[in-house]
């Protein structure tokens, strides 16, 4: 694998943590359910595990967005 799809995997991997973990926040919020405390309850260290995965991948995005954002990444 070169370099450059390694990137696009962890870049696919973390959008769909944040994806799962705002779909998570947005049930707790309206109707006080936790899917991934549903899914994972009986094992809480995988539960944790997948909440540690999803604030990890924030930040990811959050520090790699300008590069790989087009839209934030063109030149004016």
């Amino acid at each position: 694998m070169t370099n450059m799809s390694n990137m696009k995997m962890a870049h696919m991997l973390a959008f769909v943590l944040v994806v799962v973990g705002a779909v998570n926040w947005g049930l707790i919020g309206l109707m006080n359910l936790n899917v991934v405390g549903m899914l994972f309850g009986p094992w809480p260290v995988i539960e944790r595990l997948v909440y540690v995965l999803v604030g990890l991948s924030g930040l990811y995005l959050a520090g790699t967005h300008m590069t790989d954002c087009r839209m934030c990444s063109m030149k004016k």
